[in-house]
């Protein structure tokens, strides 16, 4: 027997490195944009989830320094406790109309509220049916939540419905859980299929609309409304980190949902809650995407812009099928995944190698943004060109 009860540690870390697997951080060393300083040289971000470029926006900016004036920095405590602003049912409004559901409730982060939910509304005597490719989020919370957990393949109508015919009737309560936009894939989720069989079958719908809010739809109000199921009774939660710029998560559904999510949701209820600054820079962030259409208008025109120079000049390269802002270049290998991100890095692009066991196979995961100039997009295709793929 080992007497050092942590050695397995460093044998773990050797054998990520084998396989290739190892994680590093990268630094940033100025705000948040299109162009970030990374390792000393300036290079075209093509990495972040920003896609409405609001994260450096003044209004956002001038929003959390007022709320900092006024608040403080910090909740100082629980919702239920010491932490509840106006501002916090300010956002939840603010989220409800954008989403069109009876209420909405915020939580410190996309992956709490993920995990709240679902630990919530499910336990022992239940069954969760989850996408293989759903966030990290949404299948800890499955685990959590100690329900009977089934994947089905990736967006596949078919399985899952032979699983429903297979497993329904032996559980309570049912819950399908699936992202909307896959963040590393770039599809969406059939979401008008998914509610005919949760229907059908008597189980609840819960989305994760991390990438979608503020991208997709007529108001950027997300999968829902893109597919013009606004209105159809489901669970909807979302980050406020992505396009909205800044920090924080929410599901937003029924007023009787969200109320027992206040009673029952433990990193709800024992989390401090989101910081005054966040809150008011989410909430500004909502007001720009519900006023001002034309960003998202110019993000699309970038989305479009890339994948036609793509068809045009690269026709052979391995895109992932996406019908969002994420592009994703399947490669066989995660050695040849980290050696595409180096050289793209030196031909001044910055777009992150994605690896198992994050995904089941490596790829090159690009995310536009509407603040890219053409020129940006321009020397992304002449970087991929060059580096032969």
């Amino acid at each position: 027997m080992n007497n050092n009860p942590y050695a397995w540690i460093e044998e773990s870390l050797e054998t990520i490195h084998r396989a290739d697997w190892y994680r590093s951080v990268k630094t940033i060393h100025n705000r948040p944009g299109a162009k970030v300083i990374l390792s000393g040289h300036e290079v075209i971000n093509f990495a972040s989830n920003d896609y409405l470029g609001l994260a450096a926006d003044e209004r956002l900016k001038q929003s959390a320094i007022k709320a900092i004036q006024q608040n403080g920095t910090g909740s100082t405590g629980s919702r239920l406790l010491s932490g509840h602003l106006q501002l916090h049912r300010e956002l939840e409004l603010m989220l409800s109309s954008t989403k069109q559901t009876e209420d909405a409730v915020v939580f410190s982060s996309g992956y709490l509220a993920n995990l709240g939910a679902i630990t919530a509304i499910v336990g022992k005597r239940d069954l969760i049916l989850s996408d293989q490719h759903n966030h990290s989020s949404l299948k800890n919370g499955a685990i959590l939540s100690g329900a009977k957990v089934i994947e089905y393949p990736h967006c596949d109508i078919a399985q899952l419905t032979e699983k429903l015919h297979q497993e329904r009737q032996n559980y309570r309560r049912c819950l399908i859980i699936t992202d909307s936009i896959f963040s590393m894939d770039g599809d969406l989720c059939p979401l008008p299929e998914l509610l005919d069989i949760a229907k059908e079958f008597s189980c609840m719908l819960l989305i994760d609309e991390a990438h979608a809010t503020g991208v997709i739809g007529k108001t950027g109000a997300g999968c829902a409304e893109y597919f013009g199921c606004t209105g159809r009774e489901l669970i909807q939660i979302g980050t406020l980190s992505k396009a909205l710029g800044s920090l924080g998560g929410y599901v937003a559904g029924s007023n009787s949902l969200i109320d027992f999510l206040r009673n029952r949701a433990p990193s709800w209820i024992y989390t401090t809650a989101l910081s005054p600054a966040d809150t008011a820079a989410a909430l500004a962030a909502l007001k720009i995407v519900q006023q001002e259409p034309e960003i998202r208008q110019q993000l699309w025109q970038n989305v479009n812009d890339l994948k036609q120079l793509i068809k045009e000049h690269l026709p052979n390269l391995k895109l992932l099928p996406t019908e969002s802002p994420i592009l994703c270049l399947h490669l066989p290998d995660a050695a040849t995944a980290l050696k595409a991100a180096k050289d793209l890095q030196e031909a001044g692009i910055f777009a992150p190698a994605i690896r198992p066991p994050t995904v089941s196979t490596s790829r090159i995961r690009i995310s536009v943004m509407a603040t890219h100039e053409r020129r940006h997009i321009h020397q992304l295709v002449n970087a991929l060109k060059a580096i032969q793929l």
